[in-house]
């Protein structure tokens, strides 16, 4: 069978690369020179254009920064609408925005396409080693049916909801991993002001009930080493928070932790630069609070 996957970024690269030998895989990039280099490392065919590269394929997986970006691929004589075969699915792994989700899902639907949302979360180590979590929005008929296609690349598979679930659900996961990066860089900025060397306070908190994802590994192997890679840019992770603050109010559920973090996080990313780690917001917290978490 094949599969056409466009967008081979720092998440969709690993992720397309599972698929090849699995699959009769065909790419396409903005930037040709990544397609043509995917090629030649991992195997697969390259496209010129969008439309090329789903034309004959049931399966179509699209991997941008924002929704806006596979929006733009859709329309025109070279776009993905001109290519995809009736009965198609397009599957989108983007982190995207739900209004976004089910207009395109609409859109798809009037010319007898399928679309599943389907972000990711585990970042680049998870799309490596393929053991991403996939969140899926959409018809739970079609969702089976491109299933064996998203066990390529992820481990926890799971069906959310209708079309704009998973887009959902993926912006809230990440809203609440910025208001622990937040929340526990200002608790420690606190303590080392205290005398209380990080470590000694990590190794308490995560033992206890405070613990996160964060403060048992973001911080302690970023933050207190003062190694900051740059493996998530803290932009994406903002645009994402504000999705989610866009979400919840569109729920009309009060939300002041998280439309609050929205705002922290625009105001960080202002401060650092486009090119600044997710995790590197914590240096806001230090800057303001005059203070380095570090032993």
């Amino acid at each position: 069978m094949k599969i056409a996957f466009l967008g081979l970024g720092a998440i969709g690269a690993p992720m397309a690369a599972h698929l090849v030998g699995r699959f009769d895989l065909t790419v396409w990039n903005r930037t040709a020179s990544k397609a043509a280099e995917f090629s030649a490392t991992h195997g697969g065919a390259v496209a010129a254009t969008p439309c090329l590269a789903v034309t004959d394929a049931p399966v179509v997986i699209t991997c941008f920064p924002t929704s806006r970006e596979v929006e733009a691929l859709l329309d025109g004589a070279e776009g993905v609408l001109a290519g995809m075969q009736s009965g198609a699915t397009l599957v989108d792994c983007t982190s995207g925005d739900p209004a976004s989700s089910r207009r395109i899902a609409t859109r798809l639907a009037e010319l007898g396409l399928g679309f599943v949302d389907a972000p990711v979360s585990g970042g680049v180590v998870g799309a490596l080693s393929g053991t991403l979590t996939v969140m899926c929005g959409g018809n739970e008929a079609t969702y089976v049916r491109v299933l064996p296609v998203l066990q390529a690349f992820g481990k926890k598979i799971v069906h959310v909801g209708p079309v704009g679930a998973g887009h959902a659900l993926k912006a809230v996961n990440n809203a609440l991993l910025a208001v622990h990066i937040w929340s526990t860089a200002e608790g420690l900025a606190a303590l080392v002001k205290a005398g209380v060397k990080p470590t000694v306070a990590l190794d308490v908190i995560n033992a206890s009930s405070g613990r996160s994802n964060s403060s048992e590994h973001l911080i302690p192997l970023r933050v207190v080493s003062r190694a900051f890679p740059r493996t998530f840019r803290l932009a994406l992770l903002e645009k994402d928070i504000a999705i989610a603050a866009d979400f919840l109010r569109e729920q009309r559920v009060p939300s002041l932790i998280i439309q609050q973090a929205a705002e922290l996080f625009r105001l960080a990313r202002l401060e650092l630069g486009e090119a600044a780690d997710h995790v590197e917001a914590v240096k806001i917290v230090e800057r303001w609070g005059d203070v380095v978490i570090s032993d």
